[in-house]
Order: structure tokens, then sequence, then C-alpha cells
């Protein structure tokens, strides 16, 4: 886990297409930027993944499909801390068996759980109120939006940070 503890932490998603989106992920020192495909559930994989950082099990691994590399987000919780590092994998069809050292480490980053919480909140809520619901399940393969795993991660970060999103 990189130990780089940095301010300015942004998180953006944003929808780029039919069956495609965009994050930007940045602390301030370096950023880094991926394009998933929808062919995982990738923002409610995201958002299930964050609110699973204040559980019991400390590690949380979300995948992304990018057709055909993957890119694993791993995340690992340390107190009120979370590691994020992001790996890059040629195949996600042969890389799913791969431990997450044999992937190309592209970012990485300590910072806050709550400044993540609500960094990633505030992106899936931005493309909620941008597109609807309806937009989202236009653009995104017919999937609908992940409003539980978005309302489950706000209770979270809500009461656990005491954050009045």
């Amino acid at each position: 886990m990189g130990e780089r503890v940095a301010g300015g932490f942004e998180f953006r998603w944003a929808l780029t297409g039919s069956g495609w989106a965009t994050y930007r992920i940045s602390d301030g020192v370096s950023e880094h930027e991926d394009t998933p495909s929808y062919c995982t559930h990738a923002l409610a994989d995201l958002l299930t993944g964050v609110a699973g950082l204040y559980g019991a099990d400390a590690a949380r691994r979300v995948s992304f499909d990018m057709e055909p590399p993957e890119v694993r987000w791993v995340l690992r919780a340390g107190g009120k801390t979370v590691g994020i590092d992001i790996y890059w994998f040629p195949d996600l069809h042969e890389s799913f068996r791969l431990p997450d050292g044999d992937g190309e480490l592209r970012w990485s980053s300590v910072q806050p759980r709550r400044v993540v919480a609500h960094a990633v909140l505030e992106a899936a809520q931005g493309v909620l109120d941008k597109h609807g619901a309806k937009g989202y399940r236009k653009q995104w393969g017919d999937e609908p939006f992940p409003a539980a795993e978005l309302g489950e991660l706000r209770r979270l970060h809500e009461e656990r940070d005491n954050c009045a999103h």
C-alpha cells in the first residue's frame, strides 16, 4: 500500500458515451484516469467497495472492465484512513486469477476515509443529478442507477464520519 498522504483529494466520475465512463482520481500530488465499460457494474461496485471500508473486513477490491484490460482498485482501511492502490492488467479474462502484485501499479495514495467516502458520494450523486435514473439506465447498458448502494454509503458516511452530507 502506498504511504503518501496528500491534501487536495478529488474524485470525478462521468458517463462519457454509450456504455462508457471516465473517472479521474487525484491527491494533489498525482492523478490517474481510466475509462471503465458497462461490462461491470462499475459505479455500483465502487460504492459497495467504499461502503465496505466501514466494516470489519478492512480490504476491498473493485474491478473495472476496460475491454479487455482490467483496472483493479485495492482499498485497505487502517483506522480512519484508507490506502488506495490502482493496478492495471492487460486482460480481464486472465487477470482475475492473478494476485494484485502481478498487475502494474498505476496510482497509490493514503487518504482519510471520510474524504474518500465524501468524494465518491459527491461524484455518484453528480451523475444521478445530471442524467437522472432513466438517463443513467439508457447510457449504462440498461443497468439501473445504483441508488441502494449510494444510499448505504451515504448512511455509513453520515453515521460514522459525522458528515451531514
